[in-house]
């Protein structure tokens, strides 16, 4: 793995964690929730910037998409109890099995 991969996949923690804050400040009614959110979503594309230097940009940001939207998926389900139905399950499955195509096949 390369430190570009690393890359993505600390931003994908970051809009992960920006996400949950975005949660928690209710329309930005809790602020410090509001500011850690837009803190967070700076890092995460801070470190997608440094990605793009070394991973085609169509493969870095569709993985970097797919991961953030499954993994904040993951975490409101588990945090906050939001319903992941199978409807939803079925479409992340897809979403990921894309990004996992694309990595198979490389850039055309």
């Amino acid at each position: 793995m390369t430190v570009y991969w690393l890359y993505i996949l600390g931003s994908v923690i970051f809009d992960i964690a920006a996400n949950v804050f975005l949660e928690m400040s209710h329309g930005f009614k809790h602020k410090r929730f509001g500011i850690l959110a837009i803190v967070f979503i700076m890092a995460a594309f801070a470190l997608l910037t440094l990605a793009v230097q070394g991973i085609p940009l169509f493969i870095a940001y569709a993985t970097w998409g797919a991961l953030s939207i499954s993994g904040t998926a993951l975490a409101t389900w588990l945090l906050f109890g939001h319903k992941l139905n199978w409807v939803v399950c079925f479409g992340l499955a897809v979403l990921i099995l894309s990004i996992v195509t694309m990595q198979l096949v490389g850039p055309a």
